[in-house]
């Protein structure tokens, strides 16, 4: 589980608080920034067989495949039941629900990066050829399990802020 301050959780967290109540709004930076994101199991697999490898070599591990922030922030939404309508442009760019028109999502200048890197992209040809390795998880099974999970805290998170009282006969008396 990444930290909260990692960009593709703090968008799952805030997707899945949003859905439910518990946050009215996400601040991005560059959403135009593109990645290459993969689950840590077909890391970790990749890693197992590097150190497998016969001889010492270095290998990029990848997916190949690269995102926006944009669109990782829609595909999070989507899963997490908002689908989010884009308009603007550059820090005045915004993503609102489509079918409430209540804005969800802002650009904030305070998390653009000074040594931004607008793409970055593996190749795992390498590691795919003498390993054997490919990443199994897509984009779309990574976010439905972040959002998932994230979705199971906000809810013990809403249940917190209404007062953490249960209405159960066993705890009813709390």
């Amino acid at each position: 589980i990444r930290g909260e301050t990692f960009v593709t959780r703090k968008i799952t967290r805030a997707a899945a608080r949003i859905s439910l109540g518990v946050q009215e709004r996400l601040y991005l930076g560059n959403l135009d920034s593109k990645r290459d994101w993969g689950h840590a199991n077909d890391y970790v697999e990749g890693m197992w067989r590097i150190m497998q490898h016969d001889k010492p070599e270095d290998f990029v591990l990848a997916t190949g495949i690269s995102t926006s922030i944009r669109d990782f922030t829609t595909q999070a939404f989507s899963e997490a039941g908002i689908s989010l309508e884009w308009s603007g442009s550059g820090v005045d760019e915004v993503g609102k629900n489509s079918q409430t028109g209540k804005l969800l999502v802002s650009v904030d200048p305070a998390y653009f990066r000074p040594t931004e890197v607008d793409l970055l992209v593996g190749d795992a040809t390498k590691a795919k050829e003498k390993l054997g390795w490919s990443p199994t998880c897509d984009l779309k099974q990574l976010i439905s399990e972040m959002i998932s999970s994230d979705l199971e805290e906000a809810r013990k998170d809403r249940h917190l802020l209404s007062g953490g009282f249960q209405t159960n006969s066993t705890n009813s008396d709390k």
